[in-house]
């Protein structure tokens, strides 16, 4: 059996979808996942935002995004039928199980560099030295 990885999926539907069928469409791909072996462990509806540039007749377009744990299988599945769908206009697939463990390494390395260093002087609050006009 091949290793489960993590993926984001981010599309971008039609802004003429009505709000029903996003839900609808969701629900859809949402299905072919788990029917390819998948889990969806994150499913949002970002809203509607501003494109970074115009598709097709669009300046805007209905975010949504998935995060799944799979083998790949059903990301190559998702990916074509999302390719085929008139109502979704831009998608983009991020693996992105790497990214967090090469972040988790960092933090561990951080937090035993951090035990090892020994309390500065100017940490634990001491001596402040003022130069003159005090109150004597």
């Amino acid at each position: 059996m091949a290793e489960k990885r993590v993926y984001e999926v981010v599309y971008i539907v039609d802004p003429g979808t009505q709000e029903d069928e996003v839900t609808r469409l969701a629900e859809n791909l949402r299905t072919i996942i788990t029917d390819q072996g998948g889990e969806v462990t994150r499913n949002e509806v970002l809203g509607r935002r501003q494109l970074a540039y115009r598709i097709g007749h669009s300046n805007e377009g209905i975010y949504a995004i998935f995060e799944i744990e799979g083998t790949g299988r059903e990301i190559a599945e998702l990916e074509r039928r999302m390719r085929v769908s008139d109502q979704v206009i831009r998608y983009l697939t991020v693996r992105v199980d790497e990214e967090r463990q090469r972040a988790e390494k960092l933090r561990a390395r951080r937090a035993r560099k951090a035990a090892k260093r020994p309390m500065s002087a100017s940490a634990s609050g001491g001596g402040q030295a003022t130069r003159g006009g005090g109150d004597e």
